[in-house]
Formats: structure tokens, C-alpha cells, sequence
């Protein structure tokens, strides 16, 4: 198999570039399926894996997609018709977008049957919130081998509040409400700044939708949408992760495209940390200053510290000065990386109860949802298996960080979110090199 050989020990420094956020490509990329007109969009991540599974679950329906590599990367969609209301069972687990196929296909072809999807390990991520919103509309559905067999005459609006503000099921209820009949209203919706995007994109494909306050987005629905333009917003996990990178390492880092807008909450810690940043118009410049202050974090949604924040957050504690918190509200089993930085030196222990914060929704389970971390620790290179997406940039912060060599194996779960990883940390001055080795 394919694995990365990283000897660490040298600070990250130089300029790199943040792709186009790989949470709002694949969402677009969905939601030009509910016109039969050609859309593109700009500074898309084409390399990215996500978007090759995307474009391949697209293309099985009948979507033709074409891909540059200029300018940053282009990718122009079309779906003139459905060769099929069927998603292969070949991408049930790969991640989390067959789910959203509902709305284009229910409105376009009054059918659909979509596999149970996949994605990263990282607690429950259950479809219960997408179904029952979808059947409030009108859908009737039901779950046969392992398959979403759904139908619908016309999607009708109607009032829906979530339990909690899913980004996934606001998705995918912003999307079969606005081809709907009458209007929909999303109470306790998620607000991430993907999601303003994605309604921004529909809007420009013809659609009414608005946000509100308090969390309530209203949609009334049209007709038909068309074809639309759209430039993917920077990604702010890359760039987070990135900065979290340069700090560890005592480095300083250019970060071009990364956006202030989107990320205050994280700068704000980046500066109670004890390192600093500079914001340019063209990016964010993310430098070590003294010595790491520890902190006790809380993820949150937003515009609270994001959940993907929080692994290169706990790597970069583990070089600060003290005792540094981290509470996880958003999913229950996130720490599960955490083992392997262990192993390689980190002082990092895991508590079921709800430390550093208010008690959350995972209070009486039983699922280790906060961690405690001791610094500053020097860690030692070590053979490591990537278990999910972010665990993955962890583990190469980590090694670039650790004493030795380092062998990283299952390097296609950062290689799904992540575009160009390699090329970009050894433009950072990180010494990795793509290997094979045997499996495990």
C-alpha cells in the first residue's frame, strides 16, 4: 500500500496555498443536479478525493462533468437527465453524499434509492434527522436491504426543527425545499459558513431562500432552477491545520486565501495560546512567538471553535506549557486518533464527563468526549495507520514535529480532504516522501 516516510524535527516555514473547501464542493456539485443546465464552479479542489467520489457517484446517475487544472482548478457539471434514480451500492460508505442524491432526484424524478452512507468513524452520524424531515415533505420511504427506497408526487414545504443543527440534514432539507411546493422553514439550523455558500449558489440558480435569525432559514419554493457560476470559498479546516502545523513546529507560515471572516474563533485562541498572526488581503500569516500558553477549548457549532478544529488544536497543546482542556459537543467518539499520539510521546488522557464547559448532550453516555492534555512533550517518529480524514493531517503535524522517522500508512483518508498534501508540506521545508509498503 501507499504511505508517506516523514522524518520530523525542522519548524514549518514559507507560503502555501488553501484549496477550495472540500465540505462545499461536494454540496454544489449536489445541488447543480436539481437543474438540467450546466453549472460551474471555480478554485474547486479537483485533486481532492472527495470530489472524485462525488463526480463518480454524479456520473452513475447521468451527470457529465469535466475537470481543469487551470486556474486553480475548474469544474464545470451538467445533469441533463437521470439515466437512473439508483446510487450504485458500490459507494454506500464512502462517504456521507449519497444521502443528499434525495432532493435532486425526488424533485427531478419523483424516485430515489440511495445506499446507507459512510464517511469517518467519528461517532453516531445518524440519517434519522435527513428521513424525517424528508417524509414531513411528503416523501414516503422505506429501508430495504440496506437501501432508502424513496417516492414522492411533489415535495411540499413545511416547518421543520431539527434536535440539533446538523449541517448534513440542513443540507439536504435546504435542497428538497427549494424546489417544494409552498414554503419550508429550517428552525435550529446549522449556519456554517459552507451553508451561507450553498444557499448563495442556489440563489444564483433561482432560488428563494433566506436566513433569518435565531437560526431559521426560510425557502420558497420555485418552479425551476437553472445553471449558476460559483468560486469555492478557501477551506478553513486546511488552513486552521495548517497554522496549528507552522506552531507546533516554531515555524512561520504564509497561508494564502485563508480568511479571517471564517475563522475568528479559532484566531482568537491562536492568540490566547501565546502565538500570534497577521491578516493580510491576499491571507493570514501564522507565526510562533514565545512561549505556548495551554487553553480549555470547547467545540462548538458555529460560530463556535469548529469540531474539525479540534484534532490539530490537541497536537499543537501537546507543546504547550501546562495542563491544556478540550470538551467535543458535537461528536461523541472523536478522540479515538488520540492513541496513536500516545504512542508516540503525547501526555493525553481521555474522560467520559463534560470538562472545561457546560454539560453537553453526551453527559450520561459513556463515550470518552473530553481530554486533558500535559506539555510540552517532544514526540518520537513511529509507524502510524490513518483511521479517518482530519486524524490524518494530525498524524503528518505530529511527524513533522516528532524526533525519527515516521511511516504513515492509510494516507487515502487525508488524500479524500486534503489536495496535494505532499506537494504543499514539502513546500513547508517537511521532508516526506510517497513509499510502499506492505500491507497490514
Amino acid at each position: 500500500m501507499d504511505a508517506f516516510r516523514v522524518t520530523g524535527g525542522k519548524p514549518l516555514t514559507g507560503t502555501v496555498r488553501v484549496s477550495g473547501t472540500k465540505n462545499l464542493i461536494s454540496k454544489v456539485m449536489v445541488a447543480s443536479m436539481l437543474s438540467d443546465q450546466p453549472s460551474t464552479f471555480t478554485n474547486a479542489p479537483v485533486r481532492l478525493g472527495e470530489v472524485d467520489i462525488t463526480a463518480d457517484i454524479a456520473r452513475s446517475l447521468g451527470s457529465e462533468i469535466a475537470l481543469s487544472h487551470e486556474a486553480n482548478g475548474t469544474l464545470t457539471m451538467q445533469t441533463a437527465s437521470f439515466s437512473t434514480t439508483v446510487v450504485p451500492q458500490r459507494f454506500a460508505g464512502l462517504n456521507r453524499i449519497p444521502i443528499l442524491m434525495l432532493g435532486p432526484l425526488l424533485h427531478r424524478t419523483g424516485s430515489a434509492s440511495v445506499p446507507m452512507p459512510g464517511g469517518d468513524r467519528i461517532g453516531q452520524r445518524p440519517v434519522n434527522y435527513h428521513i424525517d424531515a424528508l417524509e414531513r415533505m411528503g416523501a414516503k420511504i422505506e429501508f430495504v436491504d440496506n437501501y432508502f427506497h424513496c417516492s414522492a408526487d411533489k415535495l411540499t414545504g413545511t416547518t421543520i426543527t431539527l434536535p440539533f443543527p446538523s449541517v448534513g440534514a440542513t443540507e439536504n432539507v435546504i435542497m428538497s425545499g427549494v424546489l417544494a411546493r409552498g414554503t419550508t422553514i429550517i428552525d435550529n439550523a446549522a449556519v456554517e459558513p459552507e451553508i451561507v455558500e450553498l444557499m448563495r449558489f442556489l440563489q444564483k440558480m433561482g432560488a428563494i431562500i433566506n436566513l433569518e435569525t435565531n437560526r431559521r432559514i426560510v425557502i420558497d419554493g420555485v418552479d425551476r432552477l437553472k445553471g449558476a457560476q460559483q468560486r469555492i470559498m478557501p477551506d478553513r479546516i486546511e488552513a486552521a491545520s495548517f497554522a496549528c502545523a507552522a506552531i507546533a513546529t516554531k515555524g512561520d507560515i504564509f497561508i494564502e486565501n485563508a480568511l479571517q471572516s471564517t475563522m475568528m474563533t479559532f484566531l482568537n485562541s491562536i492568540r490566547r495560546a501565546g502565538a500570534d498572526f497577521d491578516v493580510t488581503g491576499g491571507g493570514i500569516r501564522f507565526f510562533y512567538k514565545d512561549t505556548l500558553k495551554p487553553l480549555a477549548i470547547e467545540t462548538d457549532v458555529h460560530p463556535g471553535f469548529m469540531t474539525d478544529w479540534q484534532q490539530p488544536w490537541v497536537l499543537l497543546m501537546t507543546q504547550a506549557h501546562g495542563m491544556s482542556v478540550v470538551h467535543e459537543t458535537v461528536y461523541e467518539n472523536r478522540f479515538g486518533y488520540t492513541r496513536e499520539l500516545q504512542k508516540m510521546g503525547a501526555q493525553i488522557q481521555l474522560y467520559k464527563s463534560c470538562l472545561g464547559g457546560n454539560p453537553c448532550r453526551f453527559k450520561s453516555l459513556v463515550h470518552p468526549h473530553s481530554v486533558v492534555i500535559l506539555g510540552p512533550t517532544k514526540l518520537k517518529g513511529s509507524r502510524i495507520l490513518i483511521p479517518d480524514l482530519r486524524a490524518g493531517f494530525v498524524y503528518l503535524i505530529a511527524a513533522s514535529l516528532a524526533e525519527g522517522e515516521s511511516i504513515i500508512t492509510g494516507i487515502h483518508h487525508v488524500e479524500r480532504g486534503y489536495e496535494r498534501i505532499q506537494e504543499k508540506l514539502s513546500g513547508l521545508g517537511v521532508s516526506i516522501e510517497r513509499i510502499k509498503v506492505e500491507g497490514e
